[in-house]
């Protein structure tokens, strides 16, 4: 069985590999081309998506082909060497339509190793469990502000209306109680940004495991308590990563 840090070479090798697509067509005059809606006319997908995934598979195929893959995009395949690699071609999809610039890759083979991959900025996001968290190399430490009134807190909405609107309830009691809220559209550059410190905290319910495989892993590894949310009041299950002294008082808020 490889170890961590093979993994890692070959999950930061897929995150580049889905990141040239990307990059490639995001600066393309005419944009990118192929865009379909998924679960609701507001989730979409482009076929840069659907290429990006493709060249991770085709790492992880050559590299790792008898590990489990899941991904956004594809079918999940099935392996036999208990490894699971969960993908996320482009998070941050509809930021990546539009032209702003807050979207990444995210690569992880599930509970050892994962890669965040900005290439618009050039910051990739690492981890190995048992390992620290790190940006191109340097350690990562989350925030370890213990008063919620001070604090910089990021979330995310579904793409479901009816479930947007019990969403705009819940934050409506967040933002009286903390300094400010951050929405900017891709969950896991959310995590990873609230492992650098960037945010103190972060919440989001309806995310799906390729958003949050990587990120989970980097923000524990940052020193920060990470949450699981229980679906309640017509709210899907979700997760809430915050340093411990605020983490019971934002919970009480958004759960």
């Amino acid at each position: 069985m490889s170890d961590g840090r093979e993994l890692l070479e070959i999950a930061g090798e897929a995150a580049r590999a889905s990141a040239a697509v990307l990059v490639e067509r995001y600066h393309d005059a005419g944009g990118p081309r192929g865009v379909v809606t998924k679960s609701t006319p507001t989730d979409l997908v482009s076929e840069a998506d659907v290429n990006a995934e493709r060249a991770i598979r085709e790492v992880l195929h050559r590299r790792r082909p008898d590990d489990s893959i899941l991904g956004e995009e594809g079918d999940e395949v099935t392996g036999t060497t208990g490894l699971h690699w969960v993908v996320d071609p482009l998070d941050g999809t509809v930021n990546y339509l539009f032209g702003i610039p807050q979207w990444c890759v995210s690569v992880a083979c599930e509970g050892r190793a994962g890669v965040v991959l900005d290439p618009l900025r050039d910051e990739r996001f690492e981890v190995v469990a048992g390992g620290p968290a790190t940006l191109n190399g340097e350690p990562l430490r989350g925030s370890a502000r213990d008063e919620l009134g001070t604090a910089l807190v990021a979330t995310g909405f579904a793409y479901d209306a009816g479930v947007r609107a019990r969403q705009a309830e819940v934050v409506s009691r967040v933002i009286p109680r903390v300094a400010d809220v951050r929405r900017l559209g891709s969950a896991a550059l959310d995590l990873a940004w609230t492992a650098a410190g960037r945010y103190d905290a972060y919440y989001e319910r309806g995310v799906s495991p390729w958003d949050v495989a990587v990120g989970t892993m980097l923000c524990a590894a940052a020193g920060l308590e990470v949450r699981d949310l229980p679906a309640r009041d017509g709210l899907p299950a979700g997760l809430l990563v915050a340093p411990a002294a605020l983490a019971e008082t934002l919970a009480a808020l958004v759960a």
